[in-house]
């Protein structure tokens, strides 16, 4: 009898600890950083697989003489540390539009751009459904006539997991 109760609170546990290190299929929040040109971001993550997702974020900045919008989207590959603690790094891209007005002649700049990105982070999965990560993104103009030096990002997010 104690065997057989020890037995399936090992199982037990071992499955509680195999559910402990899934990523969640889900999560949708908010992303808030500063670099260059970008501060706040709506951020959706959708898990492909047991440790990998996919990072979708729609930024945006508004300055005194600058205004910019961007779609960023990468994949991540996701690693357990301990309980609750995640690293992650990725790689993908960013595009979108900015508007940038110099203050001297009457003659706005507006371009589009297209950027390379790679991402590094730590993440902690509470036990109710929210996430908090620190992450650092640096990315690299590829399509940019005014700006195709390498910018770095970091920030912090907060989701909420389904």
């Amino acid at each position: 009898m104690k065997k057989t109760f020890f037995s399936i609170v090992l199982f037990l546990g071992i499955v509680a600890s195999m559910q402990a290190q899934e990523i969640s299929k889900n999560a949708i929040g908010i992303r808030i950083g500063d670099n260059d040109g970008f501060g706040t971001e709506v951020n959706y993550q959708r898990a492909l697989g047991d440790n990998n997702r996919l990072e979708l974020g729609l930024g945006w900045r508004s300055a005194d003489n600058f205004d910019a919008i961007r779609l960023t989207g990468l994949y991540q590959w996701v690693w357990n540390l301990d309980g609750g603690f995640n690293w992650y790094a990725g790689v993908g891209a960013s595009g979108g539009f900015f508007d940038f007005d110099n203050g001297i002649f009457d003659d706005d700049i507006n371009e589009s751009f297209l950027n390379a990105a790679g991402t590094v982070g730590i993440e902690y999965n509470f036990d109710f459904p929210l996430l908090l990560s620190l992450d650092f993104r640096p990315e690299i103009g590829i399509i940019n006539d005014i700006d195709d030096n390498l910018e770095f990002d970091i920030a912090l997010s907060i989701r909420y997991q389904f």
